[in-house]
C-alpha cells in the first residue's frame, strides 16, 4: 500500500472515530482508537480541521466534526430528500401567510435556493431555485451563520461586507452582534438589508448535533411584511421547521 494510499486511509479512520455516543474526541483518545502516535494524529488533525472537516471545541479542546462533513454528508439530501421532506412544509407556510417561502443552504458563502414557492400576490419577492444571495445579509444566511463555527463565519466575512442597501451589516462588528437575538430567539430577520423595499424571516434547520444544515425563509415586500407582522408569524415558522428538523433526524440518523 501506498504512502498516499496510508495517509488517506488514516485520516478516514480519524473520522470514523466521531458517533452519536462519541461527538467530541480529545487527539489522545483518537490516537489510543485508532492505534497511530498521536504526533501522526497531530497532522492528521491539522490537515482536517484546515480543510473544516474538524473542528475544535475552543472550551474543551476536544475535537468534533466539521461543517464540510456535515456539507458533504448533505449532498444527496439537499438534492433529494430534503426538499421532498420540506415541500409540503413549505407549501403550508406560503398559503397561510401569501408570501414567497423558500429551501436554502449555505454554500460557501452564499446561500443557494434549493425550493422556492413564490407568492400569489402580485407584488411579490420573485425568486428561483439555484439562485445564490450573499449569506451576510440575508436572514436565510443570518440564521444559519448564527449557529455555524468560527471558521465558517469568518470565511464568509473574508469574502468581503458590499454594502447592498443602507440596512445593510457592512462590518464584522454588526454581524457578529446580530447574531445573539438570533440564537435566543431561533429566527433572523432581514429588514431591507440586501434589496430595499424586502423584508425576511428564516429559521435554520438544525440536525441532531444542533449544526444548522439549510434554512428556511418567508419573504416578502416591507409595507406587507412589517417586523411586527413577522415576529406574529414567527412561532409558526419555528414550528414547521422543527417538524422538518425532526424528519430530516429519522431520515439522516446523523
Amino acid at each position: 500500500m501506498s504512502q498516499t494510499i496510508r495517509a488517506v486511509e488514516r485520516a478516514l479512520d480519524v473520522l470514523l472515530c466521531f458517533s452519536r455516543q462519541t461527538p467530541e474526541l480529545t487527539m489522545t483518545q483518537i490516537s489510543e482508537q485508532i492505534g497511530v502516535h498521536k504526533s501522526t494524529v497531530h497532522r492528521l488533525l491539522a490537515t482536517l480541521e484546515e480543510k473544516s472537516f474538524v473542528e475544535r471545541n475552543s472550551a474543551t479542546g476536544a475535537y468534533r466534526l466539521g461543517i464540510q462533513m456535515f456539507q458533504m454528508a448533505y449532498l444527496t439530501l439537499e438534492h433529494n430528500d430534503l426538499r421532498q421532506i420540506a415541500t409540503p412544509y413549505l407549501q403550508r407556510l406560503s398559503e397561510q401567510f401569501r408570501e414567497t417561502v423558500s429551501l436554502s443552504i449555505l454554500d460557501g458563502t452564499d446561500m443557494v435556493y434549493l425550493r422556492v414557492i413564490e407568492s400569489q400576490q402580485r407584488v411579490k419577492l420573485a425568486a428561483a431555485t439555484g439562485q445564490r444571495l450573499p449569506a451576510f445579509c440575508t436572514a436565510s444566511g443570518k440564521a444559519i451563520l448564527a449557529f455555524s463555527s468560527d471558521e465558517v463565519v469568518q470565511r464568509v466575512i473574508d469574502q468581503g461586507m458590499d454594502k447592498h442597501t443602507e440596512y445593510t451589516l457592512d462590518s464584522p462588528g454588526k454581524l457578529i452582534e446580530s447574531f445573539y437575538p438570533i440564537r435566543n430567539q431561533g429566527f433572523a430577520l432581514s429588514l431591507q438589508e440586501y434589496e430595499e423595499g424586502i423584508n425576511a424571516i428564516a429559521v435554520p434547520i438544525m440536525n441532531l448535533n444542533h449544526q444548522p444544515i439549510a434554512s428556511v425563509a418567508v419573504a416578502g415586500p416591507s409595507y406587507r411584511l412589517s417586523q411586527e407582522r413577522m415576529l406574529e408569524v414567527a412561532p409558526e415558522i419555528l414550528a414547521r421547521v422543527r417538524e422538518i428538523s425532526a424528519e430530516v433526524e429519522m431520515i439522516t440518523n446523523i
